[in-house]
């Protein structure tokens, strides 16, 4: 169990640290696709973060912004495709 919750909380945390290069990336760049991918990534530690406090029972919500999360990069890649036409 205290694996279980030292592995959770070590996705959480690699998930928020790739955010932040994403969020950097964006800073310099103000490509709107690394700005989604961050969105994406901080959404998703966010989500981790939850299930680790809320361990080993989480709230189903937790399904949704993670639904959320990868329909938002989905839409920034999307986006990033078509504006190029």
């Amino acid at each position: 169990m205290k694996a279980d919750l030292f592995l959770l909380g070590f996705v959480s945390m690699a998930l928020l640290i790739a955010g932040a290069f994403f969020l950097r990336f964006w800073k310099n760049t103000k490509d709107p696709l690394f700005l989604g991918f961050a969105a994406f990534f901080i959404l998703d530690s966010g989500s981790r973060i939850v299930q680790t406090i809320e361990y080993p029972v989480f709230p189903q919500w937790v399904y949704v912004v993670r639904l959320l999360a990868l329909l938002l990069i989905l839409a920034a890649i999307l986006h990033k495709n078509w504006s190029k036409g």
